[in-house]
C-alpha cells in the first residue's frame, strides 16, 4: 500500500509569472533540441549498436543527458 502526496520537494513561490522563460524551460524539457529528445537519440542509438561497449557508452550518456538541468542562461 502507498500513499501519494502531490508536493514539491522544495517550495516554490512565484512572484511574477514570466511567459517568455516558461517558453524555453518547456523547449528544454521537450522540444527537439531539448535534454530530453538529446536522451531519447542516445538511447535509440544504444539499441541498435551492436558492440557492447559503444551499447555502454551510448547508455552511460542518454542517462547523464536525461538528467534535467536548467542552465545559467534560464535563471536570469
Amino acid at each position: 500500500m502507498w500513499n501519494y502526496e502531490r508536493r514539491l520537494q522544495y517550495p516554490v513561490n512565484i512572484s511574477r509569472p514570466n511567459a517568455e522563460i516558461a517558453k524555453v524551460i518547456t523547449s528544454q524539457f521537450g522540444g527537439p533540441n531539448g535534454e530530453v529528445g538529446a536522451a531519447m537519440r542516445y538511447l535509440s542509438q544504444r539499441y541498435s549498436n551492436t558492440n557492447r561497449k559503444v551499447a555502454g557508452v551510448l547508455t552511460d550518456i542518454g542517462i547523464s543527458v536525461g538528467k534535467l538541468r536548467i542552465t545559467s542562461k534560464l535563471v536570469h
